[in-house]
């Protein structure tokens, strides 16, 4: 039933965000950071001077958005895909690929509603604290050369916005259309991704499956969907570095700021060069992997329908 999808759905999000959240802010700083205004250098790099400078709650700055989004987000897209697939089929047969793709298609246009400003606001919250890192060192380089006296002062505490906050912000001075910043790069990305991972998943499912009438067991379903989401995470990840560009309101010291998707493309290409559309993606697969493969074994394996069918029993 489309309930039980939609709970399933919102339960493996909750499990996967949980899990891999650290990973992803990672990656938002790997992909925001550009030349010359480096902070860090690697995935470890990055999450060992967070918990340094933030401590270990630092890593999950955004978490809260995250999480209370993410059931929406991955129930819309899991039941979407669903949704597509069931009137694409002719008489119950087997999907065509290219149907399967446009199922895909379908399911990565309706979770933008969720998604993009889902992303707006976490990619705030998760890039805060490397502006903040960012401008404390270049004031500390600042004062050690002016005034060695004034670099022993202590530093004036960073008081950074709360999700809540930029909501009302943006609502205040944009409307609901500043919640939606970076739509375009949003739909850039998650079709994309869809047209490859649903597909992908699905047919690496079935090479599991013994009966086609019986489920692949769960090692597959979860395997499948590590495979399948990895490979259109990094597919689509130029997509994703164009997108976190575009959604980031506040920048650090001399870094470029971008009109549209055509500008940032150009300006990223020219003076960072090509290989700046792949930063933060072995991230991203690390991320995307255990997310979809948690997400698809939850999925599949049905936690609503299987609490409603053992909750009687466990009680007699």
């Amino acid at each position: 039933s489309l309930p039980a999808k939609l709970i399933n759905g919102g339960i493996a999000g909750l499990i996967g965000v949980t899990c891999v959240f650290p990973i992803d802010l990672a990656k938002t700083r790997l992909q925001n950071q550009q030349n010359g205004q480096r902070m860090y250098s690697s995935l470890s790099d990055c999450l060992i001077k967070t918990i340094r400078s933030e401590g270990y709650f630092g890593m999950y700055r955004g978490a809260a958005v995250n999480l209370t989004l993410v059931t929406p987000e991955k129930a819309i897209k899991l039941a979407a895909n669903d949704f597509f697939r069931h009137h694409l089929s002719k008489d119950g047969k087997k999907l065509t690929l290219l149907r399967e793709m446009l199922a895909g298609c379908g399911a990565g246009t309706c979770q933008v509603i969720v998604t993009t400003p889902m992303e707006m606001l976490k990619i705030q919250l998760q890039d805060a604290g490397r502006i903040a890192a960012q401008k404390k060192l270049m004031a500390a380089q600042t004062q050690i050369s002016s005034s060695p006296a004034a670099a022993a002062a202590e530093p004036a505490v960073e008081t950074r916005p709360t999700a809540t906050q930029i909501t009302r912000e943006l609502l205040r001075s944009k409307g609901i259309a500043g919640l939606y910043k970076g739509l375009g790069a949003t739909l850039l990305r998650d079709v994309p991704f869809s047209i490859v991972y649903f597909p992908l998943f699905a047919n690496l499912n079935k090479l599991g499956q013994k009966d086609p009438n019986v489920k692949a067991p769960f090692y597959v379903s979860f395997l499948s969907g590590c495979v399948a989401g990895s490979t259109a995470a990094v597919a689509v990840n130029p997509c994703d570095v164009i997108k976190t560009r575009l959604q980031s309101l506040q920048r650090g010291v001399n870094e470029d700021t971008y009109s549209g998707i055509l500008d940032c493309t150009k300006k990223i290409w020219q003076r960072e060069g090509p290989t700046a559309f792949f930063k933060g993606a072995y991230c991203r697969a690390l991320v995307i992997a255990p997310l979809f493969g948690i997400a698809q074994v939850v999925y599949f394996i049905g936690i609503a329908e299987f609490l409603l069918d053992k909750l009687p029993k466990s009680r007699a």
